[in-house]
């Protein structure tokens, strides 16, 4: 079997990844896919500090390695993760959505070096198989580190509202604004529920200040003032150690999200696509180093593209290069990142409150869609005290080093599970 495969075209009905449509369709959905990535990727480098053209540049850079490595076979695009939020904000002390991170450069280092252990365990998984990380890391520790990611936030996306109460108000309106497209939308806009809801809560912020003079404009002459193209403004990692044991235990929720995109396509396709599982973490992974190297996010597979996939029913990868072609010239627009520097501090803020509020849920969907049995003492245990470690923040000193909330939270939940599963299963035979 060749490394690529032979994409046959095809004009309707479901289209597989290893079948296309003709050219001008192929552009046009993948212009659909960079679209549907916008809100979250965008968003993400701005609540860390990070430069959105880079981050999108890179989005684009690491999305066509991902296709290189898997060998075009799994339809993925790689955007911002938000996993990396709370623990770069911790590692660099860093207020959400104010500006450059002045501590970029410790971040880029911790991002890094998860990239480099996300790559490595994808090796180790090519050479022996998954089964052992679905052993590690069950439904209930995955569920729980996700929905700590999320708490861990709260503080950060109510204290960057500010102090007025013009903008508490617009932080609520924006709020209002993504609630009224997830529920009074249909189809792909609904599907754009942060990306629409952000530009309903701008141009409502541009007629309040600009118009009726209630707050701080909006100054569009950052906008006018930028050139089309030129080259955006790289940074590069400096290695802290502190900053790296802190930000590394992200590797765990990257391979849970990227193992349930691989999951899900398989569903979606019905094309058996485990045997490229490793191949699919050493892309993230590769990508993420990649990405860290010149002052990007860490980036992972995309829930948003799957939605478009299972709207739209082509999962074709072909889609994916041309997608990842448009951002890497987007990432080269000076204009285009003046437009999002536009973007109001309390509007943020509101963006902030519904992002982290939808990771911390979806921890929750993970049991949910898992059927995690909490009448079992130990998915109880690992679960509740997981989220109280995480959501209080709880730091544990070891030498010099000091692993934040977030570290602790991850690394309990997986200690817990493995401490408890021989115990519990002693029970069982006990009852039986």
């Amino acid at each position: 079997m060749s490394y690529f495969p032979k994409w046959q075209v095809k004009t309707s009905g479901v289209i597989a990844p290893d079948e296309t449509l003709p050219a001008n369709q192929t552009i046009a959905l993948g212009i659909q896919h960079v679209v549907a990535m916008f809100g979250s990727t965008i968003l993400a480098p701005i609540l860390m500090g990070f430069d959105p053209n880079v981050a999108v540049l890179m989005s684009g850079i690491g999305t066509l390695i991902f296709f290189l490595m898997v060998g075009g076979r799994v339809p993925s695009y790689l955007g911002s993760s938000f996993a990396f939020i709370g623990v770069v904000i911790a590692a660099t002390g860093y207020a959400a959505g104010s500006g450059l991170n002045p501590n970029i450069e410790v971040a880029l280092g911790g991002i890094m070096a998860c990239g480099i252990v996300y790559f490595l365990v994808g090796v180790i998984v090519t050479l022996t198989g998954v089964a052992w990380i679905e052993k590690l890391m069950p439904p209930v520790v995955t569920g729980a580190v996700v929905a700590v990611i999320g708490l861990n936030l709260a503080p950060t996306a109510c204290k960057s509202v500010g102090t007025s109460s013009f903008n508490a108000w617009i932080t609520i309106l924006s709020v209002l604004c993504v609630g009224g497209v997830a529920v009074y939308t249909r189809g792909f806009i609904q599907k754009l529920l942060i990306l629409v809801g952000l530009l309903i809560a701008y141009v409502i912020y541009a007629i309040l200040t600009n118009g009726l003079g209630l707050g701080q404009p909006i100054d569009f002459s950052l906008i006018s003032n930028a050139a089309w193209f030129g080259l955006p403004h790289f940074h590069h990692p400096e290695f802290r150690a502190d900053a790296i044991l802190l930000i590394v235990p992200v590797v765990i929720i990257l391979i849970a999200e990227n193992l349930g995109h691989v999951k899900a396509v398989t569903a979606m396709t019905g094309r058996n696509l485990d045997p490229y599982m490793g191949r699919a973490f050493m892309g993230d992974g590769l990508a993420t180093i990649v990405s860290s190297s010149m002052g990007g996010t860490g980036v992972t597979t995309y829930g948003e593209n799957i939605g478009v996939m299972a709207a739209t029913r082509v999962y074709s990868t072909l889609l994916f290069p041309v997608a990842a072609a448009l951002a890497i010239l987007l990432g080269f627009s000076p204009k285009f990142g003046a437009l999002i520097q536009t973007i109001p501090q309390p509007i943020l803020a509101g963006m902030s409150i519904v992002v982290f509020g939808l990771i911390a849920v979806s921890g929750a969907r993970i049991w949910v869609e898992n059927h995690v049995d909490f009448s079992q003492n130990r998915n109880l245990i690992v679960a509740a005290v997981t989220l109280i470690l995480g959501a209080g923040d709880f730091s544990l000193s070891i030498g010099g080093f000091t692993i934040g909330g977030i570290g602790t939270a991850t690394f309990g939940a997986i200690l817990l599970n493995a401490l408890m599963t021989p115990g519990e299963r002693m029970g069982q035979k006990k009852n039986s």
